[in-house]
């Protein structure tokens, strides 16, 4: 019962405009937007986190793109991004930020293939060739090669995938810039992209929901979404040469595999990780906070430093994301606690 009134209020948060915010300090409750991947997890602790202090979390899933434009007008208190700030986009606000990593999570190829069900296996090539409209229909033999056994019919395929700018595209497209050469040498990376096919929906939500109304249709989203609209998702060949199930144990995995560029630069890019027990196409996703925020540091600080705690950080899992090392842990901690009136602990 909890689970179904948790994801009712995100959907009814997600359709919420940023531009409604009122500027820092109109109110006492704590005030964030951002990122649609993380906001299950975040919409469970920020219920656990008033219930335990009396301090209330206003957050609205709106994209990681609408996130940092609310961070740059002053309209929240923090910010949501998959994505970390480029050096333009930091140098473009008012003052100094910290980046701060909450959990790791899986962006899932999920599929309607009427009589398939789950267990379809994609590779790169496979994933790149479908977003540059090379790849037409599921009975395509790249396909076929790969997917021994199934019998996938003759209809073509219709991507999905994000209309705002999202941190979940910026999961997805660095991982095939990574992973696949002619990808790098077209669409690239980024929030948002020129895309060469497909139709197009606002959030892990909105591309979830149009493919599951599309037969033939594909999108790109976060594990806990897949699970919960049980759709349809597949296991991806990471560079091992391994096809491997998203879960939070292979998230985890891949993200361990990055703990230590994590703990010199929380910025690292953690898709396509070398291990062959790790998913390839996951990652980190922060908070934005400035680092003078003014009477409400010591409630922002409180809240993350907060969710930093080893219980908290465990319950991600129930929700289908991966906690983070103890090392990225030490560093947020450290960066909480150099926010003038903090309260982190």
């Amino acid at each position: 019962m909890k689970q179904t009134i948790l994801w009712s209020r995100l959907a009814t948060v997600a359709t919420l405009a940023v531009a409604s915010l009122a500027p820092i300090g109109a109110s006492a409750q704590i005030r964030g937007a951002g990122a649609t991947f993380p906001a299950p997890i975040y919409m469970k602790w920020f219920a656990e986190f008033q219930a335990q202090t009396g301090k209330s979390v206003d957050y609205q899933a709106v994209g990681s793109g609408q996130g940092y434009k609310a961070l740059k007008d002053k309209t929240v208190d923090f910010a949501a991004s998959d994505a970390p700030l480029t050096a333009a986009e930091e140098a473009s606000l008012s003052a100094p930020v910290i980046h701060i990593p909450t959990v790791g999570g899986a962006v899932v190829i999920s599929y309607n293939l009427p009589g398939i069900g789950g267990g379809l296996q994609f590779s790169p090539e496979v994933i790149a060739d479908i977003y540059l409209g090379k790849i037409k229909s599921w009975s395509d033999p790249k396909i076929r090669a790969i997917n021994p056994g199934k019998n996938l019919p003759d209809i073509a395929i219709q991507p999905m995938h994000r209309s705002d700018g999202s941190g979940t595209t910026y999961i997805f497209t660095s991982y095939l810039k990574k992973a696949n050469g002619d990808w790098a040498a077209g669409p690239g990376a980024g929030k948002s992209i020129s895309w060469p096919v497909g139709l197009s929906g606002k959030g892990n939500l909105g591309v979830e929901a149009m493919v599951k109304r599309t037969p033939g249709s594909c999108g790109y989203v976060e594990l806990a979404y897949a699970i919960q609209n049980k759709m349809a998702y597949g296991s991806v060949r990471n560079r091992a040469g391994k096809f491997v199930v998203p879960s939070v144990d292979s998230t985890a995995a891949a993200i361990n595999e990055y703990a230590t560029e994590l703990a010199r630069n929380v910025k690292t890019p953690t898709v396509d990780a070398k291990g062959a027990n790790s998913y390839p196409i996951c990652s980190v996703t922060y908070i934005l906070m400035y680092r003078a925020l003014g009477i409400k540091n010591g409630d922002v600080t409180a809240l993350w430093s907060w969710a930093m705690k080893p219980q908290v950080q465990q319950e991600a899992k129930s929700l289908y994301y991966a906690s983070l090392p103890d090392s990225l842990v030490k560093i947020n901690m450290a960066a909480l606690k150099s926010v003038p009136g903090t309260m982190a602990k």
